[in-house]
């Protein structure tokens, strides 16, 4: 995954020069390094206050033009304390986003992330990286795809295809106790997705628009041998009632069957794991059924579209249940957008990555978060078509099993001149589907609440004052299992020199597991950062 985010910083170098003779093109590109020095006091009574260094070396790319849209922030940092109280640590983070029109009616795009995700559901949630940072995991995932349309008249053909891969490594520092029952650690996964539809509009010669559309989805994923396989297809009706709204309905059939081995057990029927705490497979046990799935399915609502404004709201059944999905696309103006979106979905932890990936525009926001990584959280358009995507709905805990995901997630970014702000909250709830016997995660759900702010403001050419605000609930199915709340806030000054810049910057953070000690911390940065 690191080859693939490497790969997508060198193909905005090399198509920077080609594509800035063009006059409507804009290219930058900014490699850099840089240092700071961090203070941690802890606030919940320890009094224990650790400092260390960091260096790191990233790069910001972007290259806007009529065919070519890419934007790259990328950033390794690696910490030191001399003192052995904190754990030298890597870090890695970074999002890439882009797409190419190599022909009329077809796109290349691609989108890659590095991140750190909660790794287990029941323990610490942390809303930065400062100090012994535990239930965190390093996260890298990735996709390419192409998708192809044709007819902009009453008819139209397209077909996408799409390919996902995700890598997790196990957490440097766990945070559950060890008496909690185990749950599996998320591993790897690759996953296709392959769609076609054909379609007629509403018109003259007739009144309803019709639409056919097919899909194919597979993913294999390496823990207990996972296998997900799904095959669908429908057919749509759109209904002009007047003006712009319209009554829309649709029927389905599909196929899903999900499978895994069972986990190997010892003598005593404990769960055997390997050096990094994941089950490992029973490779003599056949394949169980964690879920399956075959026939009809519908929906129906209403559709609501303007010049700038869309609305669609559908209620249905799904997955042998009521079932209700709906969105709003409003671009408030040139750079500024709201978007909302309602979600039903049999998931997993990759393909939900993906899927957000790919729904996150190619033209987004670097937030300055100083204390944090940047990319695990709300990410902020700095166009109006799309306002964003929040991954809170799938990095709010890494799961190693398929889950029914439902949930809401609203995006507000707002960009005029100097000043930019970006608001993001949601509900995510997810329905694990394991085998019956093989996980304590079998019959259990998590819910997880999440927002977040953000705020820039350039005060002169040379100046920028920013802050976040976040907060995060999840409460977990298993039994026994604790709430955890978590929320902080930041905020950063930056001052340019030239290619050299500083960044000071003061946070709090705060987060409490029922029936633990809770833990508030202060933080402390100054920095200073190189751009060539």
């Amino acid at each position: 995954m690191k080859l693939v985010i490497a790969a997508l910083a060198a193909a905005a170098v090399l198509l920077a020069p080609a594509t800035a003779q063009s006059r409507r093109s804009r290219a930058s590109i900014e490699p850099y390094i840089d240092a700071s020095q961090v203070l941690v006091a802890d606030l919940s009574g320890s009094d224990e206050v650790l400092t260390y260094s960091t260096i790191g070396a990233g790069v910001d790319a972007s290259i806007q033009s009529r065919r070519v849209e890419v934007q790259l922030s990328y950033k390794y940092e690696r910490r030191f304390d001399y003192q052995r109280d904190v754990a030298d640590q890597d870090t890695h983070s970074g999002l890439a986003r882009a797409a190419v029109r190599v022909a009329r009616g077809v796109t290349v795009e691609g989108g890659a992330l590095a991140t750190r995700a909660r790794a287990d559901q029941r323990g610490d949630a942390p809303g930065n990286l400062v100090g012994n940072v535990r239930n965190t995991s390093q996260v890298y995932s990735g996709y390419a795809g192409v998708t192809a349309h044709s007819g902009n008249g009453p008819a139209s053909v397209s077909a996408a295809y799409r390919l996902g891969a995700t890598k997790v490594e196990a957490p440097a520092i766990v945070g559950v106790s060890p008496a909690a029952p185990p749950v599996d650690l998320y591993d790897r996964a690759v996953s296709h997705i392959a769609q076609v539809r054909a379609g007629v509009k509403a018109g003259a010669h007739l009144p309803i628009g019709v639409s056919v559309a097919g899909a194919w989805q597979r993913e294999e994923a390496s823990q207990l041998d996972q296998t997900y396989d799904g095959k669908f297809a429908r057919a749509d009706a759109v209904l002009p009632v007047g003006g712009d709204l319209a009554v829309v309905g649709g029927v389905g059939y599909e196929q899903i069957e999900i499978t895994q081995k069972d986990a190997l057990r010892d003598a005593n029927g404990n769960v055997v794991r390997d050096g990094a705490d994941r089950f490992v497979t029973d490779e003599a046990s056949a394949p169980r059924i964690a879920y399956e799935t075959d026939g009809i399915f519908w929906d129906a609502g209403v559709m609501y579209k303007a010049a700038r404004l869309m609305l669609e709201a559908r209620a249905g059944r799904r997955y042998d249940s009521m079932s209700y999905t709906g969105s709003l696309q409003w671009q408030i103006s040139r750079r500024s957008a709201l978007q909302i979106g309602v979600y039903d979905s049999v998931e997993s932890f990759g393909r939900q990555l993906a899927s957000n990936l790919a729904a996150l525009p190619t033209r987004f926001g670097v937030p300055v978060d100083p204390f944090g990584d940047a990319f695990n959280g709300c990410v902020f358009s700095a166009a109006g078509q799309n306002a964003g995507q929040c991954l809170d709905n799938a990095l709010s805990s890494i799961a190693a099993a398929n889950y029914r995901a439902r949930g809401v997630t609203g995006v507000l970014a707002l960009n005029a001149g100097p000043t930019s702000f970006g608001f993001g909250a949601g509900y995510a709830n997810r329905r694990y589907l394991v085998p019956a016997g093989s996980s304590v995660l079998a019959g259990t759900s998590d819910e997880t609440w999440f927002a977040q702010a953000f705020a820039s403001r350039q005060l002169d050419p040379q100046s920028t004052l920013t802050g976040n605000l976040y907060a995060n609930y999840f409460v977990s199915g298993i039994p026994g299992s604790p709430t955890v709340l978590g929320a902080g806030a930041n905020g950063s000054y930056i001052r340019s020199f030239g290619p050299l810049s500083a960044t000071a910057s003061l946070g709090i953070y705060t987060f409490d597991v029922e029936g633990q000690t809770g833990n508030t911390s202060a933080q402390a940065l100054l920095g200073l950062r190189y751009g060539f």
